[in-house]
């Protein structure tokens, strides 16, 4: 699949930053110009870094390695979600677990509660509780789903991180970095880059930009 060009991203609104108060100094070589208090993203720019982003990944994913996208906010979840079950893929859309990464092996024992919750009702041993018991292994077998169950594959560390909004993933960002596990992410002009190995500069809150470079 071709990485989308100069049309497309200017037609999906990739090009809109934030207002220039909001602005962070250090996204100035990727921004075009100012237009009425808003920072304009040089989309040539916004092309070479997608292509040399999307050229990375494929190498990681060519070698059979998971990449972990993540993005909590509202108008990203629905396409990372969609976007990584397409390509088989961990992803993470409700709140970041904190030590999601540093503490990995603790996130592991979670999801394999809920293998053994699974495992349970399967085999009859979940018909022998009491009812008390039963609703409370529910709730905890339902809310283990809801935060973990993207990531129920994901048996060792991602080879990447994508991320959605940097300034909202700090934390993941962070624990990405001190890990020495690459980050891709979308950057927009009110965001910091530096923790960023792949910036991809562009609008991080309209759903059609995010969509199109997903």
């Amino acid at each position: 699949m071709s990485t989308p060009n100069f049309d497309q991203l200017l037609e999906a609104g990739c090009h809109f930053g934030h207002m220039k108060r909001k602005w962070n100094p250090a996204m100035a070589p990727y921004i075009f110009m100012e237009r009425n208090g808003i920072h304009i993203i040089d989309l040539y720019k916004t092309q070479a870094k997608l292509e040399e982003a999307a050229a990375a990944l494929r190498n990681i994913a060519k070698g059979g390695k998971k990449i972990l996208f993540v993005a909590t906010k509202k108008q990203a979840k629905e396409i990372i979600a969609d976007k990584a079950q397409s390509v088989n893929m961990p992803y993470v859309i409700e709140r970041w677990p904190g030590g999601m990464l540093t503490n990995f092996p603790t996130i592991r024992k979670a999801v394999k509660k809920m293998t053994a919750i699974d495992k349970m009702t399967k085999d009859g041993t979940f018909d022998n509780l009491s009812k008390r018991e039963k609703l409370q292994i529910t709730r905890q077998r339902a809310k283990l789903e809801k935060n973990l169950g993207s990531i129920a594959d994901l048996n060792r560390l991602p080879s990447a991180l994508f991320v959605v909004d940097v300034c909202k993933e700090h934390i993941a960002v962070a624990e990405a970095n001190r890990l020495g596990i690459p980050v891709f992410a979308i950057v927009d002009t009110n965001s910091d880059p530096s923790n960023v190995d792949f910036v991809i500069p562009a609008n991080d809150d309209a759903s059609k930009s995010i969509a199109l470079i997903l």
